[in-house]
């Protein structure tokens, strides 16, 4: 089993527990992955990057992932594939060659 297929059995096991599956459909995952995105910026709000708190973004990334994750299963999506398909998109929007050291959106370069 990977580490992928460990932490999606784990919250399974933990959603289940709870009986809390009844409330996990596409778009309260989604809603959950955005708010707990915001909570992770809220890291960094008013502060140099540097001065983040390291363990606060710990918990916050992880609240982040939990709900990735949930949402990848709930759609049987297999997210070792995603995220390779995705790296695969974005080598191909973005070439080396165009946007080594640049910021640039892929239609700038």
């Amino acid at each position: 089993m990977s580490d992928i297929e460990i932490i999606q059995e784990e919250l399974r096991r933990f959603t289940q527990e709870r009986d809390w599956d009844q409330f996990h459909n596409g778009k309260d995952l989604a809603i959950g992955l955005s708010v707990e995105a915001s909570e992770l910026l809220e890291c960094f709000l008013w502060k140099k990057p540097d001065d983040a708190n390291p363990e606060k973004i710990r918990e916050e990334l992880a609240d982040v992932l939990n709900y990735a994750f949930q949402m990848a299963d709930k759609y049987n999506l297999d997210i070792k594939e995603i995220m390779l398909e995705k790296i695969r998109k974005n080598a191909a929007k973005y070439p080396v060659e165009k946007a080594k050291g640049s910021a640039k959106k892929y239609n700038e370069l």
